[in-house]
């Protein structure tokens, strides 16, 4: 049985899937030294190595996939499934017709970009959030 051991000292055995938030990073220390980390679907999960006994777990989309990490030897350490599903925390939908747009709220509602929401509403924000972040960089000198 594979065990991963989050930092906080809770362990997950590989009965149980890794639950990670969309757009949230975990950091997951393993008991063995391991030299390379697959994912099944690096839509949904990325997954990379800080050293060989600490693995990061970025969740990127909804759904689930798997995480094999191999030791110098190419024999399985772990083979887990992970489950990456959307924040709740201060989050509110709203929903009109067929068409949804979602809302961070900490304390004031601002919108945000979550898969699902209805195209016109995400591609504005993300053209703008995308636009902010060019003329920041230029701003700070950064080359492209």
């Amino acid at each position: 049985m594979a065990l991963f051991v989050l930092t906080t000292g809770l362990a997950f055995a590989s009965e149980d899937p890794v639950t990670v938030t969309v757009d949230r990073a975990k950091v997951f220390r393993i008991k063995e030294p391991a030299t390379t980390v697959i994912v099944g679907n690096p839509f949904i999960a990325d997954v990379s190595m800080h050293d060989h006994f600490t693995v990061v777990v970025t969740g990127k989309s909804y759904g689930s996939t798997n995480l094999v990490i191999l030791d110098d030897k190419g024999e399985p350490i772990i083979d887990e499934v992970i489950i990456v599903r959307a924040s709740e925390d201060n989050v509110v939908s709203v929903t009109r017709n067929a068409m949804r747009q979602t809302y961070t709220c900490a304390p004031v509602c601002e919108p945000t970009l979550r898969l699902g929401d209805a195209q016109a509403a995400f591609d504005t924000f993300a053209a703008q959030a995308t636009m902010r972040n060019d003329l920041a960089e230029k701003a700070a000198g950064v080359a492209k």
